[in-house]
C-alpha cells in the first residue's frame, strides 16, 4: 500500500478528483442542455421583443424584466421566414424552425466568404440563407415591422444583434445586441439602454440608397437623421457597429431583400411555428 504522504499517492488522489468531477460536469452539462438551449431561445425573443420596441410599448418595461408567459404573449406577433441573401427571394423549402445560421456559417455547402465586401463587417464568413422576423399587430393582416439579424466584429468579439425597421424599410425602430465580448463599461455599452434608445427614428439609408447611418465620435450633430452617438472610450466597437450595420443593409447582406418587399410587402409563406 502506497503512503499517504508519497507522490505516487499524492498523483493517484488527483487523477481520481479529476475523473470524478469531470463526470459531474459532463453529466450536469448533458442534463441542462435542454435547459440551456430554452434559455437561449427565450433571451433571443427577448430581444427580437426590445428591437421592435413591443416589450415597452405594450408593457412599458424591456423584455428582460417581462415574465415568460408576457414573452410568450408578445412574441406571437412575431413570424419567422427564411431568405436567400443573394437573390432576396423567401426560401420555402426548409423548415424555418429547424434552420440554424449559425450552423449554417460553420458549412462551406451554406455559406460565403466575403471578399472585398464594400463595408467591411468584419467576419470572414456569412450564411447564404438568413432567418428574417415579421411583427403583425394584433388584428392587423400586414406586418409593420421587419427584425433583420446582424452581427460583425467590435474590438473583443463578434457582436450579434437585432436591427429592427418599420414599413418603410428604412426608419429604425430599434438595435439589441445579445451576445459579445466588448469590454464591460466601454464597448459593452451596447447593451446600455439609453444608448439603444438613440436608434429609434434614425434613418437606414441616404438619399442614393446606401447604408449611411453611422456611430459618429463624440455627441450626434443636432438633427442629423443617420449619425448616433459614439460610446466613450469605444472607438473601434463604434466603428464595427457601423460597419457590421452597413454591410448588413448593403447589396451584400439584405438590401436585395428589402428592394423585393419594398416592391411586394408580402411575408414569407407560412410555415411551421417558429422557435
Amino acid at each position: 500500500m502506497q503512503q499517504r504522504d508519497s507522490l505516487g499517492y499524492t498523483i493517484m488522489v488527483a487523477a481520481v478528483l479529476c475523473v470524478v468531477c469531470s463526470l459531474f460536469v459532463s453529466a450536469a452539462a448533458v442534463g441542462l442542455k435542454s435547459k440551456q438551449e430554452a434559455n437561449k431561445v427565450l433571451d433571443r425573443k427577448k430581444n427580437i421583443l426590445d428591437a421592435a420596441g413591443l416589450s415597452t410599448g405594450e408593457f412599458g418595461k424591456v423584455a428582460n424584466e417581462l415574465s415568460v408567459e408576457q414573452i410568450d404573449l408578445l412574441y406571437k406577433r412575431v413570424s419567422e421566414g427564411l431568405v436567400d441573401l443573394q437573390t432576396g427571394e423567401y426560401v420555402t423549402d426548409r423548415n424555418v424552425a429547424e434552420y440554424d445560421p449559425r450552423e449554417a456559417v460553420n458549412k462551406k455547402e451554406t455559406s460565403i466568404e466575403l471578399i472585398n465586401p464594400e463595408f467591411d463587417p468584419g467576419v470572414k464568413k456569412r450564411e447564404t440563407i438568413a432567418k428574417v422576423y415579421f411583427v403583425t399587430p394584433p388584428d392587423a393582416d400586414k406586418f409593420d415591422q421587419i427584425v433583420l439579424p446582424v452581427y460583425g466584429k467590435g474590438l473583443w468579439s463578434t457582436l450579434y444583434g437585432y436591427l429592427a425597421l418599420k414599413s418603410d424599410f428604412n426608419t429604425i425602430q430599434g438595435l439589441t445586441f445579445y451576445e459579445h465580448a466588448e469590454t464591460p463599461g466601454l464597448g459593452g455599452e451596447v447593451d446600455n439602454p439609453k444608448w439603444k434608445e438613440l436608434w429609434e427614428g434614425k434613418k437606414l439609408y441616404g438619399e442614393d440608397g446606401k447604408p449611411k447611418v453611422e456611430v459618429v465620435k463624440g455627441s450626434a450633430p443636432s438633427g442629423n437623421s443617420y449619425a448616433v452617438d459614439g460610446l466613450s472610450g469605444a472607438t473601434i466597437t463604434s466603428r464595427g457597429v457601423t460597419n457590421l450595420i452597413r454591410y448588413w443593409a448593403s447589396d451584400d447582406g439584405y438590401g436585395p431583400f428589402l428592394d423585393k418587399l419594398a416592391e411586394n410587402p408580402v411575408g414569407p409563406p407560412a410555415q411551421e411555428a417558429g422557435e
